[in-house]
């Protein structure tokens, strides 16, 4: 697997090469040597096989990194997205094929110590604060091939880090954009939550036009402290050329709180490994997901949620929606320890084919090590029943309109969970467009 570093760059992931890319960086000698951990990694596990359960049922021969590099020339073209300008943020960060083209917060925000711009112009400028999160507690870059790709070449990404019990009431906002046929982007977002804090980040992803090609590898870092709560929400919503790959994990110390939304709507290709660590007794975690695949996607997510303390409580839901012949894979997996007695956790997928081409994989799992515990776990999937639809459209509604009903509908358990109206009002936008109703 290999990737041209720059745009001038040769193709390949040669000494010379990432050496260069290594000059071609501004940042500090610490940033620079997890760098070059990451790489040597990368290389050695090139010649390893990946972890057969969680990629087995992903296929990746079609995948070609030496297609796609990454974009020194600073394009600016942004892309239609689904939050931005629709509210009122209190700051905001806008990434564009990797390089930050704007950021804004709030004063008040500022004068509380609250951290909120470009990762890599905040880890030189506070890296104090910042080094002890970046890459060690949440998603480690020795962890497999693809995170210590990301750990090597990540480019950009948003920072939020908010002091001891400052509560942020509006909502913050990033966009991660590609705009540039044949660019890579390897953003980072980085969350911290001091304890007793409190905020709300929406993150989205989206391509500037259907036409361009694009390869993502991201990775995202939630953690928060005690008695802290984050609501974290992000929307991908890539276009049908756009390979995304991406590690996303959380942490949540004693009493904190960590409601997270997940949108899966676009990509050629998606794979989400997405783990939550309940570290703190009193810890929890409620994990949304809404997926809506078309024509030939497949949307992969390897999911975990793992009790490390006692009087710990995990809520999963995922609902996924297909047509077509798009295919959408779900593996889950409860693991409690040992000494995380009185644990409480949840699981579900629930699947809707809307066409008999479509497929969905959905494996749901457990694996105990208390006994004191009350976990739960479960998958469904089904067609549409065309009962429903002819009764609709007996009372007047188009055949769209009626399947709109019905996946709405469908939808509705997990949306009703959601305590941000916006991410409510652009999940329900963006399946109307999937399903051809929508501007």
């Amino acid at each position: 697997m290999t990737l041209t570093a720059t745009k001038a760059m040769p193709s390949g992931f040669s000494n010379i090469a990432f050496q260069q890319f290594l000059e071609s960086r501004i940042e500090p000698d610490w940033v620079s040597e997890l760098r070059s951990l990451s790489f040597d990694r990368y290389r050695d596990l090139l010649s390893e096989g990946l972890d057969p359960e969680e990629w087995k049922r992903v296929e990746l021969r079609a995948f070609r990194p030496d297609q796609f590099s990454i974009r020194v020339d600073g394009a600016s073209t942004e892309s239609d997205t689904l939050m931005q300008d629709r509210t009122e943020f209190a700051g905001a960060v806008v990434h564009v094929d990797g390089q930050c083209q704007r950021q804004k917060l709030s004063d008040d925000l500022l004068a509380k110590g609250v951290l909120f711009g470009d990762l890599a112009a905040l880890l030189r400028t506070h890296g104090d604060i910042l080094k002890p999160y970046f890459s060690t507690k949440a998603v480690p870059s020795a962890r497999d091939r693809f995170t210590a790709w990301h750990g090597a070449f990540w480019t950009g990404g948003t920072v939020l880090y908010v002091p001891r019990g400052v509560c942020i009431e509006q909502s913050l906002y990033s966009l991660i954009s590609l705009s540039q046929d044949g660019a890579a982007d390897f953003s980072h977002t980085l969350v911290i939550l001091e304890d007793g804090a409190e905020a709300t980040l929406l993150e989205e992803t989206a391509s500037a036009t259907p036409e361009i090609a694009g390869l993502h590898v991201g990775a995202v870092e939630l953690l928060i402290g005690q008695n802290a709560r984050l609501r974290y929400a992000q929307l991908q919503n890539w276009n049908s050329k756009t390979w995304h790959f991406a590690h996303q994990a959380g942490r949540v110390a004693g009493n904190g709180s960590l409601q997270w939304t997940v949108g899966g709507l676009g990509a050629k290709l998606a794979h989400i490994h997405q783990t939550v660590d309940l570290d703190g007794r009193g810890a929890e975690a409620q994990v949304n997901g809404v997926t809506f695949a078309t024509d030939r996607q497949v949307l992969s997510y390897y999911t975990q949620q793992t009790h490390n303390a006692p009087d710990t409580h995990s809520d999963l839901l995922y609902k996924d929606v297909l047509r077509d012949r798009s295919r959408v894979i779900w593996r889950g997996m409860i693991r409690v320890e040992k000494d995380a007695q009185r644990t409480d956790g949840y699981q579900r997928n629930d699947s809707l084919l809307l066409t008999s081409t479509a497929r969905c994989d959905a494996i749901p799992g457990l694996e105990i090590e208390a006994d004191d515990v009350r976990c739960t776990h479960g998958a469904t999937a089904g067609r549409v029943d065309v009962d429903q639809v002819f009764y609709a459209m007996c009372r007047g509604l188009s055949e769209r309109e009626a399947m709109h009903m019905i996946v709405q509908g469908f939808l509705q358990i997990v949306t009703d969970r959601i305590p941000v109206e916006l991410v409510r009002e652009v999940l329900d936008r963006a399946v109307e467009r999937k399903l051809g109703i929508g501007e």
